[in-house]
């Protein structure tokens, strides 16, 4: 609810050396919030030891973040993060978001037909429009294409080459025995 806590929990299962907590917002775009050490001391956005918006501590192997009074800006996907043995864990995401109003479906009129005229198909056959992955898939078959094409190249001028010096060849070989 708006403004009310969000509490965020992670458990700890690794050699403990302290905890990130991050959100992903609507767009995908990831928002660090605090480092809370295995000292349960925290560094806030800026390197600050406290917030006005969070609080950050550690409960036993519990990192725990709050939301003081949660708003849409604090929509999102939380992580929990560790770094063990230069690795990096990731928690699975703790979604927050307010629910989203339902409303009713629209209703669609009904379709009218006049005199002389035929309906319309209902379902009109359009072209994809070009999405990154088939943009990738062209890049990809031009670094595949490309060199085979090239090597289909040379190999037909070393079969020309070769056919003509043979045959010059059979030419000299004529005249000499005449």
């Amino acid at each position: 609810r708006l403004g009310r806590r969000l509490e965020r929990e992670c458990l700890t299962t690794k050699d403990d050396s302290g905890a990130f907590w991050v959100r992903q917002d609507k767009g995908g775009t990831l928002h660090f919030i605090v480092f809370i050490s295995s000292l349960s001391r925290t560094t806030f956005e800026g390197n600050e030891k406290t917030s006005r918006r969070f609080e950050a501590r550690k409960d036993g192997g519990f990192y725990r973040l709050v939301v003081k009074s949660f708003t849409p800006w604090d929509e999102g996907n939380y992580f929990c993060l560790m770094n063990s043995n230069q690795v990096l864990y990731f928690s699975p995401g703790q979604p927050a978001f307010f629910p989203v109003p339902t409303t009713a479906a629209p209703t669609a009129p009904a379709p009218t037909t006049q005199h002389g005229i035929t309906e319309t198909d209902s379902c009109p056959k359009t072209l994809a429009p070009e999405t990154e992955e088939n943009k990738q898939n062209f890049f990809c078959n031009i670094f595949i294409w490309v060199p085979l094409a090239g090597a289909c190249l040379l190999l037909l001028i070393a079969l020309a080459v070769t056919v003509v010096l043979c045959q010059q060849t059979r030419r000299r070989r004529c005249r000499c025995k005449k």
